[in-house]
């Protein structure tokens, strides 16, 4: 489990970063607020993968148990 945890929080940031990189709007002078926003946006990234995977992978292996 901490392995696909691990694997969810690279990915989230992998897109976070090339977002970020890629956005062409005017970035904020402040350094705390650039933080703030790029680490949001990784939580949200991070929960909505989450949210979608595990449930999907958890329902996958039980249908596979009921299978065998």
């Amino acid at each position: 489990m901490k392995r696909k945890l691990l694997n969810i929080l690279t990915v989230s940031a992998i897109i976070t970063t090339i977002g970020f990189l890629m956005d062409g709007d005017i970035k904020e002078p402040s350094m705390t607020m650039r933080f703030t926003e790029f680490f949001a946006m990784m939580t949200m990234l991070f929960l909505a993968i989450s949210a979608v995977y595990l449930p999907a992978h958890s329902l996958t292996k039980k249908l596979q148990r009921v299978h065998q």
